[in-house]
């Protein structure tokens, strides 16, 4: 990976693209530490610290900004708006029949589908920027709002000037994407993602040094065995991002006047993490639900004689998903398992795989063309969908138990936050590797 960093930074042509990319970087940094007007961060601070942890959907939120939503900034909605506006996009073009013909349409539909997909962003943006500012309204300490002014016409300015400003933060971060797309190296999106957790890093290990110089008896041995870990994982993510099952595929040979055509031997490949963090994202956004509840109609804080039936059933109810327990862990698995398998259905076709072998005069060997080989083709997904699957939900669950034996809570260093980073840094390196390969090809510069 070095060495293809530096061999690109010979290259004055993408040493411009790296350069680009790191000013977008920069200018987003920037963004997220540029506090709103007309809100006491002291005290969204403090009420984001005792909410956003234990790996709930706040953190995670908090966790993509770099932070920046604990600090109620411009740039704390980040990219999330645009992510989630990419996955009902996705969805929706497998659902309605003219989005899919858009998807079908190449390059041209490609860019309606990124400008449909931008106006939901914006939408998207707009409620999140509503319901956080009413979060920062309800946020008290000692009485006093996290919002300056709630009431009257001064309430009603201050409260488009904060709806506004999110909104147009989320909006500045997206077009930056953009522009990395257009004029730097790698996905727009996926390097603020990765800025944003990155940021986060020195702050946790920050964070596990102080605990270790206030109590190196207890959190020494835990913080060598965590840093241990987490360079496993980091060498199993790049391990399974790099792993395929290939299906053999034989072409028939066919002759042509006194020209053969055809009859060589190539494969599928199959990724074994095909679907990579969005079952982690759906299924954290199902499990996120009765926390988000619990924060605007807070249950009893204990059971008495006098607690009615529903108060009891939403007291355990919210208990059940609660981030420390074993029994969110467990569900938290189980749906990442399931929403892996639903994306997998989603991007993959085994019937039309086969009929797109059989028109090409391709084939399986040993397996018959038509359905034996759909079938054939199926099966192979559901063994790999499900290494995957389970792949995934151990990175996703680690972090839940590791917490609950170490009281080690290090955020940006768990294992959603491993994948992303490993993931992006992988796919940034092969972008490098394909435009060197562009501009030094054997076959034309020797």
């Amino acid at each position: 990976m070095f060495k293809t960093l530096k061999t690109a930074w010979g290259i004055p042509e993408i040493r411009k693209k790296i350069l680009f990319t790191l000013f977008i970087i920069a200018v987003f940094r920037l963004g997220c530490v540029l506090t709103v007007p007309f809100l006491n961060t002291d005290i969204v601070q403090s009420w984001m610290q005792e909410k956003a942890s234990n790996g709930n959907f706040l953190e995670y939120l908090d966790i993509l900004s770099g932070g920046a939503l604990s600090k109620a900034t411009m740039f704390c909605l980040g990219v999330t708006p645009y992510i989630n506006a990419s996955i009902i996009i996705q969805l929706l073009t497998y659902a309605l029949p003219p989005l899919e013909r858009l998807q079908q349409e190449g390059e041209d539909g490609r860019k309606k589908l990124n400008k449909i997909t931008s106006y939901v962003a914006l939408g998207l943006s707009a409620f999140m920027a509503v319901a956080y500012y009413l979060t920062l309204k309800n946020m008290l300490k000692d009485g006093v709002s996290a919002v300056t002014y709630t009431n009257g016409a001064a309430g009603i300015f201050t409260m488009f000037v904060i709806i506004f400003s999110f909104m147009a933060g989320s909006t500045l971060v997206i077009w930056m994407g953009n522009r990395i797309n257009e004029k730097g190296i790698g996905n727009g999106v996926s390097m603020i993602l990765f800025a944003g957790i990155v940021a986060r890093i020195p702050t946790d290990i920050g964070q596990i040094a102080a605990l270790v110089h206030e109590n190196a008896n207890e959190y020494f041995l835990k913080s060598v065995i965590y840093i241990l870990i987490f360079v496993a994982m980091v060498v199993g993510i790049v391990f399974m991002n790099e792993s395929e099952r290939r299906i053999p595929v034989q072409y028939a040979k066919r002759v042509v006047g006194r020209k053969q055509y055809g009859g060589q031997s190539t494969h599928i490949p199959i990724k074994v993490c095909m679907s990579g963090v969005m079952p982690i994202i759906f299924a954290m956004s199902f499990m996120s639900l009765p926390s988000m509840f619990a924060m605007f109609w807070k249950p009893v804080e204990n059971i008495t004689e006098e607690t009615t039936f529903w108060q009891k059933f939403y007291y355990n109810f919210v208990n059940f998903f609660n981030t420390k327990s074993y029994s969110y862990a467990v569900l938290y698995f189980i749906l990442i398992i399931l929403f892996n398998y639903f994306y997998v259905a989603i991007q993959y076709n085994p019937v039309e795989m086969a009929n797109n072998l059989r028109q090409s005069n391709g084939g399986i060997p040993g397996i018959r063309p038509g359905k034996p080989t759909s079938d054939y083709i199926q099966r192979v997904l559901s063994k790999i969908g499900l290494v995957g699957a389970v792949f995934l939900g151990i990175v996703a669950v680690f972090p839940i138990i590791f917490v609950n034996l170490t009281h080690l809570d290090v955020s940006s260093m768990g294992g959603t936050s491993i994948l992303i980073v490993v993931s992006v840094a992988i796919e940034t390196v092969r972008t490098l590797e394909s435009q060197l390969m562009m501009r030094h090809h054997k076959g034309f510069l020797g």
